[in-house]
């Protein structure tokens, strides 16, 4: 009973903060205290904390090397400006397409790519990602490579936070679930949860569907923000960037992911006028991070409350 309270004063806290982060910049911006660059800042970075999240789901958690995650996002992004723009759909309407249609796409890829391993899935989620690339450019629907311009601004903050907490939550979760132990299991050893009777190939699917999904979804906050979508957007540079943010913070760790999607969004925006450096400063941090901490900045450990209390604990 004492437990259970515990919990439930434990949970009422967390929702208190989240509530209180979101009631904070929802001031900020509605009085005026947050300029444009800063709130162009703060959505990337919560669409990017979207995107790591969901390939860590996939590179990290699973153990399989994607390299076409910006390709779902394209499917994503395409997906919620044909449903908003093109049909007059509601913005509601454009996110449910772009996750079903991703998922729909993750599904397709991950079927028979899974059955791969290594470097070969690896290149196959690339010739994915550029397929739907140029395969964009070519459908004079959308413009081709003019790509789609004047799309109308419904990513609010409200909408962008709580898609970023519910992404969070359901990869968290997932993680923790029997579904969850069954996925680290393949990254673990494939072979060795094959034996256990684990059908290593269906909980691969899942994964990289729900990861695909979630692009989707950062593909649709991405285009009712920033006006403009093109083919080009969505090229194999996007998924290293993506790919950047997951080893960086550590392979199967959501907090890694999240603190290296901020740290890489202010680092993109400091340097912004500067795009060849950036390159350049990713290969040398990615170098630095292999040479020095090859499991990444949080290896695949979580920041929770029983961290802090020994952090805190240890400083008394």
């Amino acid at each position: 009973m004492q437990e259970s309270k515990h919990k439930w004063i434990r949970f009422c806290g967390e929702v208190l903060i989240l509530v209180a982060l979101f009631t904070a910049v929802q001031y900020a911006i509605t009085a005026g205290l947050l300029n444009m660059y800063y709130q162009i800042n703060l959505t990337s970075m919560c669409i990017n904390i979207i995107l790591a999240v969901s390939l860590n789901l996939i590179n990290g958690f699973t153990g399989q090397l994607s390299l076409g995650h910006a390709g779902f996002m394209a499917v994503g992004a395409y997906s919620a400006v044909i449903m908003t723009q093109f049909l007059g759909q509601p913005f509601a309407i454009g996110i449910i397409a772009a996750c079903v249609a991703a998922a729909i796409a993750g599904f397709i890829i991950g079927v028979p790519t899974l059955r791969l391993k290594g470097d070969y899935l690896a290149i196959a989620t690339l010739a994915f990602g550029e397929i739907i690339r140029v395969v964009l450019m070519n459908i004079d629907y959308v413009n081709g490579p003019a790509g789609v311009v004047g799309i109308s601004k419904l990513t609010t903050w409200p909408v962008l936070y709580w898609s970023m907490i519910i992404t969070i939550l359901v990869v968290v979760n997932l993680i923790n679930s029997s579904y969850g132990r069954a996925i680290v299991s393949v990254r673990e050893d494939e072979v060795a949860a094959e034996l256990m009777g684990i059908n290593t190939t269906r909980y691969k699917v899942i994964a990289f569907v729900i990861g695909a999904m979630f692009a989707g979804l950062a593909g649709a906050l991405y285009a009712h923000f920033f006006y403009i979508i093109k083919p080009e957007t969505f090229n194999f540079l996007k998924s290293f960037d993506i790919l950047v943010m997951v080893v960086l913070g550590g392979l199967g760790s959501t907090t890694g992911a999240i603190i290296a999607a901020i740290f890489i969004t202010a680092l993109t925006a400091a340097l912004q006028s500067f795009p060849a450096i950036r390159m350049i400063l990713y290969a040398l941090i990615l170098i630095i991070v292999m040479i020095y901490r090859p499991q990444g900045l949080m290896g695949n450990k979580e920041f929770s409350r029983e961290t802090f209390n020994r952090i805190w604990g240890g400083r008394k």
